[in-house]
């Protein structure tokens, strides 16, 4: 394995950052950066990855260098994301010299500042994107924000129609903590979006999947990306299926459940009280969260075909961009040819 580079002995990207925010010689920065989409396989590629014994992910998700987009993920949790520099390096300061560091926040591809933040902290980075074809990644992109509380309606074609009013700052979800996320449409801008990293780094640093080739064959892909980072692919891959897409049943029971869960009035606070109170001994959190997901998640509905035929139609121009950007025709393997 190619011992990581120093980013100290690697030349700054200009006007990428301040000063202050640079790593000083010998602190430890991440060596590759797993920078999205989300719903598009990157949660199960992170489970995957850190489990490699020459790969180090200390934290999930810390998110940092998307500064432009910090507003949109501050959510009341208990993980406490880095809210400094110095606070995103300690994140790294443990990990085994041997090993190479990952940083994997699928919100750094949709960032106006990610890329260039990377290259600045790291320019060997070796950088690794997934992409989906935009109707499916768009409906399944908005049930994930239904199940985290960001997007108070359920109806995908009435929330793509509030686009314009949110960029105003109107019709927001009272609960959103990230009402930038919510523009669903900006999210399909793959070819932009990939044109930051390749400004700033060599095609030998950028990995870019697509989605449909992850879900066929994932030893297969797996072992790309342990191939990019220079480690051993040799190693078993178990498939992992994690953060599926799901439904949402009784929607405003979920909202105010989570509201009195994640709450710190003093109703709040009485609930949380009485649920310790009244909870079976022994019940751990992640059995609590089971029995949540069981009463509150179901399987999605059916797409609405002729939402998703005029998406598609939306975002063809992209996809054909993208096929001459990737030079793959992702418009006969997404369907794109058979749009009329």
């Amino acid at each position: 394995m190619t011992a990581p580079r120093n980013p100290a002995a690697a030349g700054a990207v200009p006007g990428a950052a301040p000063a202050a925010e640079r790593a000083q010689p010998g602190q430890r920065v991440p060596d590759f950066f797993l920078v999205g989409h989300p719903k598009c396989g990157t949660q199960a590629l992170y489970t995957v990855l850190r489990r490699h014994p020459q790969l180090s992910i200390p934290v999930k998700e810390p998110r940092y260098l998307a500064s432009d987009l910090r507003d949109s993920f501050q959510i009341p949790a208990t993980t406490r994301l880095p809210a400094s520099f110095a606070e995103y390096l300690a994140l790294y300061a443990d990990a085994p010299p041997d090993r190479r560091v990952g940083d994997c926040s699928p919100i750094y591809l949709s960032s106006r500042t990610a890329a260039r933040a990377i290259a600045e902290l790291q320019p060997a980075a070796r950088i690794i994107a997934i992409l989906r074809e935009p109707a499916s990644f768009v409906r399944s992109l908005h049930l994930q924000f239904v199940q985290e509380h960001a997007e108070s309606e359920t109806d995908l074609r009435k929330a793509l129609a509030l686009e314009q009013d949110r960029r105003m700052g109107k019709r927001l979800p009272r609960s959103s903590h990230r009402p930038n996320m919510l523009m669903y449409a900006d999210h399909v801008r793959y070819v932009e979006q990939l044109r930051r990293y390749r400004d700033l780094f060599a095609p030998e640093q950028i990995l870019v999947l697509i989605y449909d080739d992850y879900r066929r064959d994932n030893d297969a892909t797996v072992r790309t990306v342990l191939r990019f980072l220079e480690v051993d692919d040799t190693p078993p891959i178990v498939p992992r299926e994690r953060n599926p897409t799901v439904g949402v049943r009784a929607q405003r029971m979920y909202r105010i459940t989570h509201a009195l869960a994640a709450g710190h009035g003093p109703l709040a606070r009485a609930v949380q009280a009485s649920a310790r109170t009244l909870a079976p001994r022994g019940l751990s959190r992640r059995s609590a969260t089971a029995l949540r997901d069981r009463i509150f998640f179901t399987s999605p509905q059916p797409p609405d075909e002729q939402l998703m035929l005029e998406l598609r139609r939306r975002f063809h121009g992209e996809v054909v961009a993208l096929s001459e950007h990737l030079d793959r025709d992702l418009v006969r393997l997404w369907g794109y040819d058979r749009i009329d």
